[in-house]
Formats: structure tokens, sequence, C-alpha cells
């Protein structure tokens, strides 16, 4: 098994034993589980093309060409296994030709669609880890970080970037803001609650812009993308407190 499919299990695994710690977030932790199911069965065709091109739009109007078919099957699962209001949007988009750019459930589902494509590609073209450029955009597809991890080092934690769609993780400065690049410690708050002692919010007072951290120092089965799922009450107390989120996850939190 690649190391990506193990990173897709990993994920659905700790989805399930959150839901007993959070029982606030299990209607998000289940539905999650599924759409990684069918995200990690996705990346296991892919495993079968003899020559994938290396294409990640996010236009619904023009997904990349092996992604295509699992499009019908997506809307159904959402259909039968989504919250509500996406199941009645899935409905409409089966019976939609064309797709209205300003409904926020097509951006969703091309996101939920090109994920474990862009992870496989990654996965095929991975780069030694601490080789990447410095910079706050992917250096594999150029898209957002989606959160901060914190992994052990030496008697402390270093940390890296997570990208929102390909997964790839590159090191960064820990004291430099990604969005704007503000260096001044005094202008970079970082806020804990109690309820997610292993995760926290890292801010910027200059352009008003956060994202979590997973301190995997602190919980080593922690997995990013999951773990910030559960910890939207974060995301609330901080967009209460004006600031924006660099990149929503998977989900719009």
């Amino acid at each position: 098994m690649t190391r990506s499919l193990e990173s897709w299990n990993r994920r659905i695994s700790r989805a399930q034993d959150l839901e007993e710690r959070y029982p606030a977030a299990v209607e998000w932790l289940r539905f999650y589980r599924r759409i990684a199911r069918f995200q990690r069965d996705m990346e296991l065709d892919f495993g079968e093309l003899p020559d994938p091109p290396r294409d990640l739009s996010l236009d619904p109007a023009r997904l990349p060409r092996p992604v295509q078919p699992y499009r019908s099957r997506l809307l159904r699962l959402l259909q039968e296994e989504g919250p509500e209001k996406l199941a009645r949007a899935a409905e409409q988009l089966m019976r939609a030709p064309d797709w209205d750019p300003a409904d926020p459930a097509p951006p969703f589902i091309s996101r939920v669609l090109v994920q474990p494509y862009a992870q496989f590609l990654a996965a095929r073209e991975r780069r030694e880890p601490g080789r990447q450029p410095v910079s706050a955009w992917c250096p594999f597809c150029g898209e957002k970080p989606v959160a901060a991890v914190l992994r052990p080092e030496g008697d402390g934690g270093k940390r890296w970037l997570l990208c929102s769609l390909c997964a790839t993780e590159w090191e960064f400065r820990r004291l430099l803001c990604p969005s704007c690049g503000e260096e001044d410690h005094q202008k970079l708050p970082v806020y804990t609650a109690e309820e997610f002692p292993h995760i926290r919010v890292e801010a910027c007072d200059t352009c008003r812009v956060y994202l979590k951290a997973i301190d995997m120092t602190r919980d080593g089965l922690a997995s990013p993308e999951v773990d910030d799922l559960v910890s939207a009450p974060l995301d609330l107390w901080a967009l209460g407190r004006g600031y924006a989120r660099l990149q929503p996850n998977l989900l719009g939190l």
C-alpha cells in the first residue's frame, strides 16, 4: 500500500476515534468518513492509469479527465448520505447541464473529486522533505495551505504547511505569517482552548488572517485534516474577532 493510501486510512480511522471525544462533531465526522472512503477508492483506481495528465483544474466545467467519470457517482452519494441541504443541491445538479459557479455546492464537489487525483500525482512526484522552496503556496500544485502542522524535531517542533488540495507538506518558518509575511512576534498572536489542547489558532494582526496549527508533539495520533474539522469552535472564535481563515477546509469550515 502506498504512503498516500495509508494516509486515507489514517484519516478514516482518526475520524471514527474522534467521534467519542467530540460528540458535537459526530455528524460531520461520519460524513467526512464516507467522503474519505470515496476519495480513497478513487485514488486506488488512478493507479491503473498509464499516463495520467498533470491537470488539477477545480473549474466544475473542465474537471481533469480522470475524475470526470466519478462526478455522477459522487452526486448519488451526496443525495443518499449528505446533509439535507447538500443532498438537495446534488439532486438539482444531477439534472443541470451547466453548473452555476456562484453556487457553493459545485466548488465543494470539484474539490472532493480533484483532491484524490492531486494527492495521487503528488505522491508520484514527491520531493524529499525540506527541499521545497520556502513559500506560502504549495510547491507542487500552487494551492493555499489549509493548516500548519508542528512535527517533533529535537526538543521542540518544526512547522510545516499542509496543502489544501494535494496534501503536500513543506517546511515554513514558525514566526512568519504565510499570508502577508509579517515577522513581528507581537503581531502574530496564538490562541488556544482547553477543549483542543493540541490545536491552536495562529493569527496575524497585520493582515487579519489566521490558520490553525495541529501540534503533533502534543498528540502524535492526530490527523491534521480530521482534527481541523472537530475544532470548528476555534474557527468561530477567530471569525468572531475579525480574523479570516487563509483557506477553508474541505467542508468549508
